[in-house]
């Protein structure tokens, strides 16, 4: 979607406004012994006395439509993970993906974060995650491309020697969850399509601890590292903008670690 005009931002910044303050609220709800249909139960509540839908909710192929408001993938799940009873444990690296539609204005965005005590190695894996993606997200701009998003997160983790996966992308968004253009995180600087000024974007990556070599559950959603080694991501609405961007989902300060 492209915003061309000031009540447009508006409506949109007021859409975005009520998933954050839904997401703010999960995120507060992660704690040892919380399950993630807990989350998830919760997420529905929220959407209820909001007045919005949530947006993955029969998303899918047909016969296996996605039947709940988040997905929340833990540990070497690495996306798509389906809300279930086992509770969250110490050591967890936990990821809630989520997103509302509201006046046919759609929302998708995530955040992780680790249930203390975490290790060290865990602890790198997050932040480096999100520094990488909130660092991309500021490449948003007139006169970039989407190649600049891409290599700004996997320069970025790769240096820490992590990896991304690279089958998960993302993607504009507005009136459908996944509009063009397709934004990879990877890519090379000043390569690929050029940003408009006013695209709505979801700039995400899931990075892997291991490498990217991922394996999918027989539910056919549920998407794993084939090593078992973990990964974290995150996920930031933005529009682009001339000088900077427009950040819709201002969720950079929230903690990574909690418990």
């Amino acid at each position: 979607m492209i915003i061309s005009n000031q009540k447009q931002l508006q409506q949109y910044r007021e859409v975005a406004q009520i998933s954050t303050t839904i997401l703010k609220q999960l995120h507060q709800k992660i704690a040892v012994g919380v399950t993630p249909l807990e989350v998830d139960c919760l997420a529905d509540e929220l959407c209820a006395k909001h007045g919005v839908t949530p947006c993955f909710k029969g998303v899918g192929l047909k016969g296996n439509e996605y039947k709940h408001a988040t997905c929340i993938s833990v540990n070497d799940v690495v996306v798509h993970g389906i809300p279930d009873n086992r509770p969250f444990q110490k050591g967890d690296v936990i990821k809630v993906d989520f997103g509302i539609n509201k006046d046919g204005l759609l929302t998708d965005h995530c955040f992780c974060v680790g249930m203390a005590p975490l290790s060290s190695a865990d602890e790198k894996l997050i932040k480096v995650t999100q520094q990488a993606i909130q660092q991309a997200t500021q490449k948003a701009v007139v006169g970039n491309r989407v190649g600049d998003i891409g290599f700004t997160i996997e320069s970025t983790v790769m240096q820490e020697g992590f990896s991304v996966a690279k089958e998960f992308i993302g993607h504009g968004i507005g009136h459908t969850m996944h509009d063009e253009p397709q934004v990879p995180a990877y890519g090379r600087p000043k390569k690929g399509f050029y940003l408009d000024e006013g695209a709505v974007l979801c700039i995400e990556a899931q990075v892997l601890a291991g490498e990217d070599d991922l394996v999918q559950d027989d539910d056919g959603w549920t998407i794993r590292t084939k090593d078992g080694s973990k990964a974290a991501m995150f996920e930031y609405m933005v529009v682009v903008g001339k000088k900077k961007p427009i950040v819709l989902t201002p969720t950079f300060n929230w903690a990574t670690v909690v418990g």
